[in-house]
């Protein structure tokens, strides 16, 4: 019987525990999220590193566009993204919300 109240424990502990780091997890995504909803990214000026702040866009894709737009000159629409080699119709238009001219 005191195995049995011993694991019941355990369990409730490990119930309880599990939601409120999800919920750090959460919170600390959705505050960069609100950051970067608060201001519209310019893939004209934008750094890679500026450019790994908006959401779909990691690293490796932050470089192929800075390359493309030094190799190609300005973008003159949004769509223009679309040269940039792993960026297709879907995904910009996930990424078009958080980007500016």
């Amino acid at each position: 019987m005191k195995k049995l109240n011993l694991i019941v424990a355990l369990l409730l502990t490990i119930a309880v525990a599990m939601p409120i780091s999800t919920s750090f997890a959460a919170a600390k995504s959705t505050s960069k999220s609100a950051e970067i909803l608060s201001e519209k990214i310019n893939i004209n000026t934008a750094t890679a590193q500026d450019l790994t702040a908006v959401p779909g866009i990691g690293p490796s894709k932050a470089e192929k566009i800075v390359s493309y737009r030094s190799e190609k000159g300005k973008f003159t629409a949004i769509e223009d993204l679309m040269g940039v080699k792993g960026i297709g119709e879907k995904s910009l238009n996930k990424l078009k919300k958080y980007l500016t001219l």
